[in-house]
């Protein structure tokens, strides 16, 4: 069970909308629409997606590695490396 289930439900709805915003940055570049006002929207769908990947790393240290440390041994070593490999691509993104 992934740290997450209990949220599955909202995360995909934030998802879904962050899907529309990125269909909307689409159809602005059809549309020949102002630079900035499509950097502007590009910020905010990068910001959004952001809060998501956080939220989900949250729910990840707060259930999977926090049970796999308590477990201890080669799978909670695999769970410390999974996160930190995952934060810092977070980092550099």
């Amino acid at each position: 069970m992934n740290g997450y289930s209990h949220d599955r439900d909202a995360i995909l709805k934030r998802l879904s909308r962050i899907e529309g915003q990125v269909r909307g940055i689409a159809r602005m570049v059809e549309d020949d629409q102002y630079c900035i006002d499509v950097l502007t929207q590009v910020s905010a769908a990068t910001k959004a997606l952001q809060a998501v990947a956080l939220g989900l790393l949250d729910e990840h240290l707060t259930h999977c590695v926090r049970d796999a440390a308590a477990e201890g041994g080669p799978v909670a070593e695999k769970k410390i490396a999974e996160a930190s490999a995952a934060i810092a691509r977070l980092v550099r993104s």
